[in-house]
């Protein structure tokens, strides 16, 4: 009788290790592969599922995907509490679970938080990259949780930055990323009293806030300047007032996820100040040459960023590989396949 295959261990890939395999300027290229690859139709991004629980403290996020380059299938599996801050625990917590995508064996299980805290950094450098001037050189960090860190590297990794100015509902939680970016060695950071205080001339602005409400207005911004707004995900909220959009060209991971998820795109529609058509493009087709960028230095860009199942798999897809090459993360055993006409075959 034949042996009955054994199944290659399952990788379990921590924090630290993600951290430590997903280098800010790696991830900043492989968005840009993965969002080419769903541009050309070369991977599956349907709509995310959330759950929100009985008390509305928090959400069970499910999003599923498929990449054919690296040809990849898997879901990410993530819990939102926004209240975990003030008990110094990641707002974000879940799994990124990756599948062989020719025979759908579990393969590893990727720590989701830190996956989500790089790429969707990644994401916003990669915007910067296509949309802000080069020589953009001051930026404004609305924000200082998990999110302002990795933007801030994001956005160090793109541009020239010499003026960092960063604004915080906690004072404090503004002057401690401040301190542990100048003690480890980066640019002099300015801590500011308001949201305008940091906006007002910045060639950059990074809104990364959990703000049901709008903390930044369109008449705040200068000529030529870029947005990444990265903080709201869903339709009743927004960081970006009405008139903020109205004078921007609009780009977009996703323009379904846009056109059902995006509060700061959603609510202006709702007020008759946009429509559908001022979604200028997806970053995917700037990068597949199908829509302009930046069309001059006077100009108002803004990207939209909502977050994509595939840009995790691609992320976690590297991880994999990296620990795989390495011999890093746990490996664990599952059972055996059931034998020809047993239980589970039918």
């Amino acid at each position: 009788m034949p042996s009955r295959p054994t199944r290659d261990p399952v990788l379990l890939i921590g924090q630290v290790e993600v951290r430590r395999l997903l280098p800010m300027g790696r991830c900043i290229d492989l968005m840009g592969e993965a969002l080419a690859a769903l541009g050309r139709g070369d991977g599956l991004n349907p709509l995310r599922s959330a759950l929100p629980t009985p008390d509305g403290s928090g959400l069970l996020c499910v999003m599923p995907g498929y990449l054919g380059a690296p040809p990849v299938v898997g879901i990410k599996v993530i819990t939102i509490f926004e209240g975990n801050h003030a008990a110094g625990l990641d707002s974000h917590q879940g799994w990124v679970l990756l599948f062989d995508a020719g025979d759908g064996r579990p393969v590893a299980a990727v720590d989701a938080g830190e996956i989500t805290a790089i790429r969707t950094a990644a994401v916003s450098g990669l915007a910067t990259r296509l949309l802000a001037r080069p020589d953009a050189s001051s930026l404004a960090l609305l924000g200082s949780g998990v999110q302002a860190r990795t933007h801030l590297e994001a956005m160090l990794a793109v541009r020239p930055i010499e003026r960092i100015r960063v604004w915080s509902r906690t004072r404090s939680h503004a002057e401690a990323l401040a301190a542990g970016h100048q003690e480890a060695g980066g640019e002099p950071v300015e801590v500011v009293d308001t949201p305008r205080a940091a906006v007002e001339d910045a060639d950059l602005v990074c809104t990364t806030t959990a703000s049901p409400e709008p903390i930044v207005e369109g008449g705040w911004l200068a000529p030529g300047c870029h947005l990444n707004d990265v903080g709201s995900s869903v339709a009743n909220e927004r960081e970006l007032d009405t008139e903020a959009v109205r004078r921007s060209r609009l780009f977009v991971d996703r323009r379904e996820s846009t056109l059902n998820e995006a509060g700061d795109f959603l609510i202006p529609r709702a007020e008759g100040a946009v429509d559908d058509g001022h979604i200028v493009g997806e970053l995917g087709e700037i990068l597949l040459g199908e829509c302009e960028g930046r069309r001059s230095a006077e100009e108002i860009t803004l990207f939209k960023s909502l977050g994509l199942a595939v840009e995790d798999l691609a992320a976690a897809h590297h991880v994999y590989r990296e620990a795989s090459r390495l011999g890093a993360g746990a490996r664990f055993g599952l059972t055996e396949p059931p034998p020809p006409g047993g239980p589970g075959s039918g």
